[in-house]
């Protein structure tokens, strides 16, 4: 995927926890090949390339996820979207632009993208999308996805404590072999060395976005990598977002998301959800939180 996993596991011995590693890294790579889209025999693959021809059947496990990505879609008003994959890339933030693109390029660059135009049946389960040149891709999903699945298998074969870490996508269960909870440090996005919280984890996952390493500044105004899916122009405002959840691919999905939506927005879209809590840093440095969450600040 692209990313770096750091697995940690509680067990009697390293020969028994190098075991169960191994087996975390052959799902990991099983859902790799699910739903890459860089190996032309994936499925996902198999998806963009009938994009405008026909409708695919695919496996079971792969039409869930995208039946719950579009089901966050929806929750985001689009927000999040998988068929961001069909964005032309007309920012660059790698220090070489001189002028933003134009208003026509960037209402361009979106026209193939928009969930209302991935069709699912759930009877053939089959996928479709409707547009010729649409893509689908699970860079703001896939790592969290990863990561449960690998939990899940660990868990079902007797592990009872870890860490799966996918390039900051978190999900923890169990304790710590002291007997306390894992702690996930927040880093301060304004000098990454330093990190101004602490917060325990008991059977959740954490993930953080941030804007902090990739963005173009015009005109005293920061333009972020994180594009919004809907306008086709960089998010503003927020700098970093870190999102508590039961599951990482929910908050993989709801860090982006919010990161688009915005502070007032995506806040209070965090705070009617269930079991979901969001720590966000707007671009002074200031923090705000949603309303059931305690920060231990350091």
């Amino acid at each position: 995927m692209g990313s770096r996993f750091d697995i940690t596991v509680v067990a009697n011995d390293s020969i028994e926890g190098s075991k169960y590693i191994a087996i975390a890294i052959e799902e990991i790579t099983r859902i790799e090949k699910l739903i890459s889209s860089w190996d032309a025999n994936s499925q996902t693959s198999v998806i963009n390339r009938n994009a405008g021809i026909q409708p695919v059947k695919i496996e079971q496990e792969l039409f869930q996820l995208i039946e719950r990505a579009i089901g966050i879609s929806r929750l985001t008003d689009g927000a999040f979207d998988i068929s961001y994959a069909s964005m032309d890339k007309v920012w660059k933030f790698d220090g070489s632009v001189t002028e933003l693109p134009s208003k026509e390029t960037i209402n361009n660059s979106i026209t193939k993208v928009g969930f209302q135009n991935i069709i699912l049946d759930k009877e053939k389960q089959t996928v479709f999308l409707k547009l010729e040149g649409m893509k689908i891709g699970f860079g703001a999903i896939g790592k969290g996805y990863a990561a449960d699945k690998a939990k899940d298998l660990l868990l079902s074969k007797g592990v009872s404590s870890g860490i799966v870490n996918a390039s900051g996508d978190m999900n923890t269960w169990g304790k710590q072999p002291n007997g306390k909870e894992w702690k996930i440090a927040l880093t301060n996005p304004l000098d990454k060395n330093k990190v101004f919280a602490l917060l325990p984890v008991s059977d959740a996952a954490v993930v953080t976005s941030g804007n902090y390493e990739k963005y173009i500044t015009f005109n005293g105004k920061r333009y972020t990598h994180i594009i919004d899916p809907r306008t086709g122009y960089p998010s503003t405002g927020v700098i970093s977002v870190t999102v508590f959840a039961p599951k990482a691919e929910l908050a993989d999905a709801l860090a982006t998301s919010v990161f688009v939506m915005g502070k007032e927005t995506g806040l209070d879209r965090i705070n009617q959800l269930p079991n979901v809590e969001c720590v966000l840093i707007d671009e002074e440095g200031k923090i705000f939180t949603s309303k059931n969450i305690e920060i231990e600040k350091l």
